[in-house]
């Protein structure tokens, strides 16, 4: 493929929708970005309208095209990447969504999830590489279909489908009007046979959703349609489709196993890849990276952590005490220490390595001398204390992570990313591309097209930017952190 062939991403996120355009040598052409409307009905619920996702993700497409100032016949290929586990049901004949997508992060499914790991966790575990809990697709399915008039028995007639958002996106933007997805966004839906690669009888039976619903799994660099001319201006393959933070490890170039990456946003998310066979371990997830075509799937762990940065927003919004994220950084630092403050950010429970929906937020350490550096500081060194837990459990199941490879927008935050590696006592390496999540999707579809031609060529560009050396011991930090998470528990 001749070197003037363009890449375009669709990164479709849980705030905002994006579309970059993309150079071979992983230079950013043009950007379009536009946030949407964030539904919250009940206290822990969270929404989106499917609808307003496409028609947002498609002036996105057109922004970025020109923004970039490129002949859009010279788009080569298309790869989407997207927020994962968040759900939409919609009638296959209509087109149009049944309810609202419910977003990963909403916690109204909590009481079935609870159901599936009294009476199923190890079997869900097992086939699934997951630990039942809300965040996943299947009890979203479920709540749906149970709780929308007539959404049952239109499933049981085959007029309904199920989609996370790259299967809505596929479906809606394609010509062919495909229903596919991939295995690494199929293996978060807790439906998903990761060993098989199929969606598995069994699960669907137990949470009570008909394979009629279910999208075709195809390799994540199989052809997924051509995007539509009428609503895009031109046409192009889709040609690659990853969750969001398996194409994070893409772009990162974590290809060989015990390579890792975090990825720091609203929350955090560290994937380590562990090769072509399944691991298990209670307190991490086992997801599918990526499969890729005539090849076994590479399979990670992830530690998932529900809020990082969003702790850092709940001192800006919540508690009012800082006005930006970016003061957070000089507060942190005009302390020497943190003085025994601690803060246990379990706002929605505790994600990896505990899975406890039930813990709430702690602040330990309090005195009359406590003030809002302490404050910004302990919701800094929160992240890394959570990342650090999360490692701990990788390396007793025989992850030998020798550097961290991060990207998002608190690696920005200079404290954070030398805390994170004190806590962690190895090197923390910021990547200079730092649209990890868009570009890995984009690469794997440059893969696809021909323009690289191996995984080793997309290995061989990756570029740091900072490598950052761990200069402090932190074991007395660490041990206080264990104690603040005992007095967080204690109140379970």
């Amino acid at each position: 493929m001749a070197g003037n062939k363009y890449i375009l991403s669709i990164d479709q996120g849980t705030t905002s929708c994006r579309a970059i355009v993309f150079d071979p040598s992983g230079s950013v052409l043009g950007v379009g970005q536009k946030e949407f409307k964030q539904i919250f009905p009940k206290p822990s619920w969270v929404e989106h309208d499917a609808e307003e996702i496409i028609a947002t993700q498609i002036e996105c497409i057109k922004d970025a095209v020109k923004n970039a100032r490129i002949k859009a016949t010279d788009i080569a290929a298309i790869g989407i990447t997207n927020q994962r586990e968040t759900t939409v049901v919609w009638n296959k004949e209509t087109g149009k969504p049944i309810y609202n997508a419910i977003v990963w992060q909403c916690r109204r499914t909590s009481e079935i999830a609870e159901d599936l790991k009294e009476k199923h966790v190890n079997m869900i575990r097992e086939k699934t590489g997951l630990v039942p809990d809300a965040y996943f697709s299947g009890p979203k399915i479920q709540w749906i279909l149970d709780n929308v008039d007539g959404a049952r028995k239109l499933a049981d007639q085959g007029k309904l489908l199920f989609g996370n958002i790259d299967s809505w996106l596929i479906w809606n933007l394609t010509e062919e009007k495909n229903h596919f997805t991939e295995p690494s966004n199929a293996s978060r839906t807790m439906l998903f046979n990761i060993d098989d690669m199929k969606w598995d009888d069994e699960l669907l039976s137990i949470i009570k959703v008909p394979k009629s619903m279910m999208p075709q799994v195809i390799p994540s660099n199989g052809n997924f349609g051509t995007i539509r001319k009428d609503l895009v201006g031109f046409s192009a393959p889709i040609l690659a489709d990853l969750g969001d933070q398996q194409s994070a490890l893409f772009g990162q170039g974590c290809f060989k196993p015990g390579m890792a990456k975090c990825t720091y946003g609203t929350g955090s998310f560290l994937l380590a890849n562990i090769g072509s066979k399944t691991k298990h371990t209670k307190g991490l997830l086992t997801t599918v990276a990526w499969q890729l075509k005539d090849e076994p799937a590479a399979y990670a762990f992830e530690g998932a952590i529900f809020v990082a940065g969003a702790a850092v927003q709940w001192l800006r919004d919540g508690l009012g005490i800082i006005e930006s994220s970016e003061e957070t950084e000089g507060l942190a630092t005009s302390l020497k220490g943190n003085d025994g403050v601690y803060f246990v950010p379990a706002l929605v429970g505790l994600g990896s390595p505990w899975w406890n929906s039930d813990v709430r937020g702690t602040i330990t350490g309090l005195t009359r001398g406590t003030g809002r550096a302490h404050m910004a500081r302990a919701a800094l060194e929160a992240m890394a204390y959570q990342i650090r837990d999360v490692a701990e459990d990788m390396r007793s199941n025989g992850i030998d992570m020798s550097e961290l490879r991060v990207d998002g927008g608190a690696t920005k935050n200079g404290f954070m990313i030398q805390f994170q590696a004190d806590v962690l006592d190895i090197p923390v390496v910021r990547a200079l591309q730092v649209e990890s999540t868009a570009w890995g999707v984009a690469a794997l579809a440059g893969l696809s097209v021909g323009i690289f031609k191996s995984l080793e060529e997309i290995q061989n560009q990756w570029q740091q930017d900072v490598k950052v050396l761990p200069q402090t011991n932190r074991k007395d930090d660490y041990r206080g952190w264990q104690k603040a998470l005992k007095s967080a528990f204690a109140g379970v």
